[in-house]
């Protein structure tokens, strides 16, 4: 069943759940805003004269009791017919605000708390990260872009995946193992089709070479790590890039396992249509099973468009392979 809700802050609440229809709920798990769009009737039979709606109204989602969406609406797009369109986003739609920050020795999430009290956002569950990042300097950066780069040095240098999100009006970070849902979907649940596309065509580095320059010699000094067998199959595939010229070779050569450990593979992603459930949401970690690929493993859901049409509830999910 759904429930839908808009709250004026000016004291005013009106349940629109009879007169809201296509309803769409999207969510992303890197760089943009969960959002959420539908069509609301005017001068419905339901609808009181009092009733208004404004850029900024919050707007509160539930569906079969479910929390699913707390937002505020940023668009409204009506015209001579009974039906106006309304767009809203949740709170990471204030992390696309840009800022200068300088940071030396924290965790994500100690980034992650600093933003969202400078911002003045709400924060729920944030767990420790535990890498403590040396040193970032962000010059006129998006929020969400610094956020983003603070969890991809995590991933880097610990090998563990955090994800951020707006957990129904509480920004949350958490651990994608910790996501793990406890269904399956695949043959025989949920699933009504799906398309899975293997590639060494992004983000796929068999050979890894880092260098930085050394102030005191006058010298570039370059560290190369390569897995033979993987070059003797794909050819060279090669990341090179800059390190911090304070990193000793132990860091470096730490630094370059884990790079190589990450990308030395195929990415695999997979698009399934299926049932909808309101648990399957951009960054939970889903087990997949597809008996055809021989596939039985968990997936990291990359985006996810819920559709909700009278009775009937759909997704999209758009998955990688993190193992």
């Amino acid at each position: 069943m759904i429930e839908m809700i808009i709250d004026n802050k000016n004291g005013n609440v009106w349940d629109v759940s009879e007169i809201v229809s296509s309803i769409t709920w999207k969510t992303s798990r890197v760089g943009r805003p969960s959002s959420l769009d539908f069509t609301l009737i005017k001068n419905a039979l339901y609808e009181e004269k009092a009733f208004t709606y404004n850029n900024g109204d919050v707007v509160r989602f539930r569906y079969n009791s479910a929390n699913v969406f707390y937002g505020y609406i940023f668009n409204s797009d009506g015209g001579k017919d009974e039906a106006v369109k309304i767009k809203c986003y949740d709170q990471i739609r204030y992390l696309l605000n840009k800022e200068t920050y300088v940071f030396a020795n924290v965790t994500a999430s100690d980034i992650v708390k600093q933003i969202a009290k400078d911002f003045n956002l709400k924060i729920g569950r944030i767990e420790d990260t535990i890498y403590k990042i040396p040193t970032m300097i962000e010059d006129g950066q998006t929020l969400i872009d610094i956020g983003t780069k603070a969890l991809d040095l995590t991933l880097i240098n610990s090998g563990k995946n955090y994800v951020l999100f707006d957990d129904f009006g509480a920004l949350t970070l958490r651990n994608v193992e910790n996501l793990l849902v406890d269904f399956i979907i695949g043959d025989g649940s949920l699933m009504t089709d799906y398309q899975l596309k293997s590639s060494i065509d992004e983000s796929t580095y068999n050979r890894v070479k880092l260098f930085k320059d050394n102030k005191e010699s006058g010298k570039r000094e370059v560290f190369i790590t390569q897995d033979s067998t993987n070059i003797a199959r794909w050819g060279t595939l090669q990341l090179y890039q800059s390190v911090d010229e304070k990193m000793n070779e132990a860091q470096i050569t730490q630094l370059m396992d884990q790079l190589i450990k990450l990308h030395n593979r195929e990415s695999k992603s997979l698009k399934i249509p299926a049932i909808g459930d309101v648990r399957v949401r951009a960054g939970s970690y889903v087990p997949i099973m597809i008996a055809e690929y021989a596939i039985n493993q968990p997936f990291l859901v990359d985006e996810c468009t819920h559709r909700f049409e009278g009775v009937d509830h759909t997704m999209q999910v758009d998955m990688k392979v993190i193992s």
